[in-house]
């Protein structure tokens, strides 16, 4: 379809050709300036063989054309679409690999959802949208517990194919480097409790059980649950950004494509890793609200001693461990959300955002909604 180098190019003719329904064949050089003359009568000409053909094909004989450039293109896919509007499906017969690479982005704007959507529909199409968009992600999310707890079983019976370096990578990501933040939140967190509740027990010079109140608070509740609050904020996201990085670069694809899965390459890694680090950094964030909470109690006139008599006495190695043992699967909620999120992620960087921005809500929800469940079982369990 290549004209010979150096050659003059033919110009662009547009003849019907014989045949029941009638067709058209295209011929010469369809470039910008062939387009620019034939764009109003071709389509015309088109609509008008469209409706003589009834519901049937329009064939459009490209074989002869000697050039097509992304203004051709532009004018076959119009034709398309006018073919289509009459409800005839237009075939272009003899179509070379030019004319099919020229028609590639057409064709691929066309399978583009608008973000907005279509304002117009009903709300009863929307309410079917929207059931339908709610269970297609529960069932990616039931797919992908499935997928992840045998990853997770397998991992447990093949401990030498889990990806240890990765894990103690994302380990020290996740837990070493936020040290820093957890211990200023923590800090305020007693500090605050503390002082907060002294000037209401002062009244009743009972400030001394300060130190059962914020001891008790810390270790069953409000240390697991700001912990894994920073969790998702900071490795929840990252998970989800990482993982959605790759997906919008392919490697994911590349993975699949060498026979290694995505959710035992990238996942369990970071699973792991969750849940190690998760109950670690409950355990400090007690002993920091502690510190804080001690110092807070000091310009109280309650002594260090007192105060750590207090700790001892009020809290119980079931208080202890309920909390280790909910800041345990909060990890494990906020890692598997994060990279449910990255693996969701869909093409360009405002797909990442998004994935990103969904990985941080829902691991929020999910760890909320998680605690009153265990608020309400640790209560009936007498823990």
């Amino acid at each position: 379809m290549n004209p010979a180098a150096g050659g003059q190019r033919a110009p662009f003719q547009h003849d019907a050709t014989d045949g029941d329904p009638p067709g058209l064949r295209l011929s010469g050089t369809l470039d910008i300036a062939a387009v620019e003359r034939a764009w109003g009568p071709l389509r015309e000409r088109v609509r008008a063989l469209a409706r003589e053909a009834g519901d049937g094909v329009l064939r459009v004989d490209v074989s002869a054309l000697e050039f097509c450039d992304g203004a051709g293109a532009a004018l076959l896919h119009a034709l398309q679409r006018d073919a289509a509007a009459c409800g005839v499906s237009l075939e272009l017969d003899g179509a070379g690999h030019m004319i099919e690479e020229q028609l590639v982005p057409y064709r691929e704007l066309e399978e583009v959802t608008p973000v907005r959507g279509d304002r117009r529909a009903g709300w009863r199409h929307r309410t079917v949208q929207a059931v339908g968009k709610v269970g297609r992600a529960g069932w990616e999310q039931m797919a992908f517990i499935g997928e992840l707890g045998r990853a997770l079983m397998r991992a447990l019976w093949h401990p030498r194919q889990v990806r240890w370096s990765d894990t103690l990578r994302v380990a020290e990501a996740a837990g070493f480097r936020a040290l820093p933040i957890v211990s200023l939140i923590a800090f305020l967190m007693g500090v605050i409790l503390a002082f907060q509740s002294a000037i209401a027990m002062r009244q009743f010079g009972g400030e001394i059980f300060v130190a059962n109140l914020v001891a008790v608070s810390l270790f069953r509740e409000l240390g697991p649950l700001m912990m894994a609050i920073l969790l998702a904020g900071r490795s929840g996201a990252a998970f989800a950004a990482e993982i959605g990085t790759m997906k919008v670069n392919e490697e994911v694809n590349a993975l699949q494509t060498m026979a290694l899965d995505p959710v035992r390459f990238l996942v369990v890694p970071k699973v792991l890793a969750g849940i190690l680090v998760a109950p670690l950094l409950a355990l400090y964030a007690n002993l920091i609200g502690l510190l804080g909470a001690g110092l807070v109690l000091q310009g109280f006139g309650i002594p260090w001693v007192a105060f750590f008599n207090q700790v001892t006495g009020a809290v119980s190695l079931s208080d202890l461990f309920s909390g280790l043992f909910k800041a345990g699967v909060f990890g494990l909620l906020v890692a598997s959300v994060g990279c449910l999120r990255g693996l969701q992620t869909g093409n360009g960087a405002a797909a990442v955002g998004s994935s990103t921005t969904s990985a941080v809500v829902t691991a929020i929800i999910l760890i909320v909604v998680f605690d009153g469940l265990f608020a309400v079982l640790f209560y009936h369990l007498g823990v």
